[in-house]
């Protein structure tokens, strides 16, 4: 066995300037999706007063680009037992039991919650909810709005809501640095950075009585990714350089259908063709117009996301292409202009028409099912921090997030953070004296080196040749030490955080698992039924610690 490269030395805080202002409020809510924002509303409703820090603009995470929808009982004839089913197959052995529970049975709930805060999504002439299906699911509990905007219209709905409440502060073009913690090690606000005009320039500090993060995701730590730009793993980082654990970091989620483009723009979000076209129908062809997807899988192009992942990969190694192709000319213009306006006009702005032709299709990273671990009320191993959403490891989604359980996550944990925040909120507490402990940023130099080299050797295909490979390059990115305090360093260092995580624990994982795909071990193993821990000791060296399940 090929042994891992010493991983770089990581920084315990991102060298900036001290925070040269400061303002306070009962709860710092870090981010501006689903999670967040849901979370912040619910908080309003308990009366306290809340900030939100969001990276760019309010509706510039992920949420807005969520297509398929929401996953939730609806149906009279579905059961929340059938849907924890589903969700603990997707999750290949390594779901959170009683966290799948109170998601699919709390769920329900909180998107009658979101309707009634706004949210239009559409309906059939008798005015009941459409329900449809995507990959991994047994029954029709997927609602939708607009066709294939759902995150949109989501978005909308939260983002008006927050702005309503006078009561909820919004700090935008605002990347957070560090999490500011007392004498204790109990969270007592974050370092952020703001842009633009006014007193707020520069590092400033949040004081609150708690933090929530809600960062999304990590997806710009490949090359190629449907997340957007602002995707940086920042809050998974902060966490990790705080003290808090991360688990299950591998598992990031290959979305199988992004739109290919030849290579054109790919450093950018990578648009998404929904799974909802293949719920509705679409199907995967070789380069020959062969559907390969049958002999893969029972659900064939309904299998869960890693299978179809995987499959595709596979056809396109075989045959030496970079893209299969999904056809949906048999639905016809009509029926894909109404229900997938957002695809149609994606494909178009490619020059694709999608009626006339197939759409050619490659597997992007799209979503992380690890992230810093909680219980079920959003705790994390830190006092007073909490996270929720895609930057948080809450036990349901396991090896693989089933389909549009995304978004019902973020709803139905923000609503449990909420209330526990609500029931005893300690009053604020000074932030301690800083430590002396490492801090730098890496030079923006390395960027695109990082992230082709965790795509070629940590992507959908992972092997230890390969991992050994990323080990490599990851440690002589760690040692460009050059940077100056800045938005893109303070990035790239936070990448360079969470590459260094993730591989290192698909390393040490010598099994092929729902979306972690080792080449060289390709069948599951018992004896890997379990979790790797994450964190970062006092001298920057990153440990993984193993639990059994």
């Amino acid at each position: 066995m090929i042994e891992l490269p010493q991983l770089p030395l990581l920084p315990k805080r991102l060298l900036a300037p001290e925070p040269s202002w400061t303002e306070t409020t009962d709860v710092c809510v870090v981010g501006s999706g689903i999670a967040g924002l849901t979370t912040a509303l619910h908080l309003r409703e308990a009366g306290l007063h809340v900030t939100v820090v969001t990276k760019v603009d309010i509706d510039d995470g992920s949420t807005r680009w969520a297509q398929g929808g929401i996953a939730a009982v609806l149906d009279p004839l579905d059961t929340p037992d059938a849907h924890a089913h589903d969700t603990m197959v997707a999750g290949v052995g390594l779901c959170d039991a009683a966290a799948v529970d109170v998601m699919v049975k709390e769920g329900p709930q909180q998107v009658r919650e979101l309707i009634h805060t706004g949210a239009q999504f559409d309906r059939s002439r008798d005015g009941n909810l459409k329900l449809t299906r995507e990959g991994g699911h047994r029954a029709n509990r997927i609602i939708h709005a607009g066709g294939d905007a759902t995150g949109a219209e989501v978005q909308r709905a939260l983002h008006e809501a927050v702005f309503k409440d006078p009561w909820i502060r919004v700090i935008d073009h605002a990347l957070v640095l560090d999490l500011l913690q007392d004498n204790k090690g109990r969270a007592c606000g974050v370092s952020l950075h703001v842009l633009g005009e006014g007193t707020a320039d520069g590092v400033g500090g949040v004081l609150a009585r708690a933090v929530v993060l809600a960062t999304g995701g990590m997806g710009q730590v490949f090359s190629s990714t449907t997340n957007p730009t602002v995707s940086t793993g920042d809050g998974v980082a902060a966490a990790l350089r705080a003290g808090a654990t991360v688990t299950d970091v591998e598992f990031v989620q290959f979305h199988p259908t992004a739109l290919y483009l030849g290579g054109v723009g790919e450093r950018d979000r990578q648009p998404l063709i929904s799974e909802a076209m293949r719920g509705e129908g679409a199907f995967l062809r070789d380069g020959d117009g062969k559907r390969f997807m049958p002999a893969v899988h029972e659900l064939a192009e309904l299998a869960p996301r890693d299978v179809v992942a995987k499959a595709a990969t596979t056809v396109m190694r075989r045959d030496g292409t970079n893209n299969v192709w999904l056809d949906a000319r048999h639905m016809g213009e009509t029926q894909l202009a109404e229900r997938f306006p957002t695809i149609v006009a994606s494909c178009r702005e490619a020059g694709i028409d999608p009626a006339a032709e197939p759409i050619p299709v490659a597997p992007a990273a799209h979503y992380a099912s690890g992230g810093v671990q909680t219980d079920l009320n959003g705790h994390t191993s830190v006092s007073g921090l909490y996270a929720c959403g895609e930057a948080a490891c809450t036990g349901v989604h396991g090896a693989n997030r089933l389909a549009s359980n995304s978004l019902l996550e973020g709803l139905v944990f923000a609503r449990r953070i909420a209330t526990d925040i609500a029931k005893e909120l300690p009053e604020q507490s000074d932030p301690a004296a800083p430590q002396d402990l490492p801090a730098w940023v890496v030079s923006t130099s390395v960027r695109d080196g990082l992230q082709q080299a965790m795509t070629a050797g940590a992507g959908v295909l992972r092997s230890e040749r390969s991992l050994h490979e990323t080990a490599s390059a990851l440690s002589r990115v760690g040692a460009e030490h050059s940077g100056r305090p800045r938005t893109e360093t303070w990035e790239v260092s936070n990448l360079l955080t969470v590459a260094s995580a993730l591989t290192a624990a698909a390393y040490a994982r010598p099994e092929t698992r729902g979306c972690h795909w080792r080449q060289d071990y390709p069948d599951a193993d018992d004896a890997w039924s379990g979790h790797f821990r994450a964190a970062i000791d006092r001298d920057g060296v990153l440990t993984e610690t193993w639990e059994n399940i």
